[in-house]
């Protein structure tokens, strides 16, 4: 297998894969959305980073699917620190003492109110273990039937690790959430219908350009990496 120190563009999609986890975890500190209609009789809302976040999850795809689990590991532990510092740079934010004319125009009431959830806890703990356990579960699922389908079919391998992934990561974003008081108990079912649903139909609609990429980043980086004897223990960075 190639070096990962030859990879053209591995720095690239981790760059970006990081930038779309922190700005939608910020996004959905900041908004809910109402779509201003139910599906079975729940009404259908999200949280903001969930215009954002389900690329995270093509990122993944792509990333186990051309580099192998080794690499996406990496990556995902690199957006978690990210993640984990971003959060500890707002709560600090929030404990700092605000400047009198700020206070007057805005004050410590709007900064909790839009980014408390980042900074006081929340959505940052939320956002971490939803995260975690998603992506990790998405990789996994991915590189397993890689092997197992003999590299044959990837829209079944993108949008079945994608099912699993994106259940994991909302059911346990939502919880802790809810659990954190970020969001309201009555908002839970909305939410993780909402959330779940849209992922997954991101997910599927961006097939062909997943294809595309795929294709393009084998070719450009010479490899495509089967993780036959690679151990899949989350825990391993290197």
């Amino acid at each position: 297998m190639t070096s990962r120190h030859s990879f053209r563009y591995l720095d690239l999609i981790m760059a970006a894969f990081v930038v779309v986890l922190v700005v939608s975890n910020i996004a959905s500190s900041a908004k809910i959305v109402d779509l201003g209609f139910s599906l079975f009789g729940v009404p259908m809302a999200f949280d903001g980073g969930t215009l954002l976040f389900p690329l995270s999850y093509i990122f993944g795809d792509i990333l186990t699917e051309v580099y192998g689990f080794g690499a996406s590991r990496r990556v995902i532990w690199a957006g978690f620190a990210a993640l984990a510092c971003a959060s500890a740079v707002f709560f600090l934010l929030r404990i700092l003492p605000g400047e009198a004319a700020w206070e007057g125009y805005a004050g410590g009431a709007a900064y909790d109110a839009i980014l408390g959830g980042m900074s006081g806890g929340g959505i940052a703990l939320a956002s971490l273990l939803g995260y975690w356990t998603g992506e990790f579960s998405n990789s996994y699922v991915l590189s397993r039937m890689k092997v197992a389908m003999l590299g044959r079919k990837l829209w079944a391998r993108t949008i079945g690790s994608t099912l699993v992934g994106e259940l994991v990561d909302t059911l346990v974003f939502v919880l802790v959430a809810s659990l954190a008081g970020v969001f309201g108990w009555e908002l839970f079912l909305s939410l993780v219908l909402t959330n779940y649903l849209f992922k997954c139909a991101v997910e599927a609609l961006m097939t062909p350009a997943t294809y595309f990429v795929v294709r393009k980043l084998k070719a450009a980086e010479g490899v495509d990496v089967f993780d036959t004897n690679v151990s899949r223990n989350p825990f391993k960075i290197g």
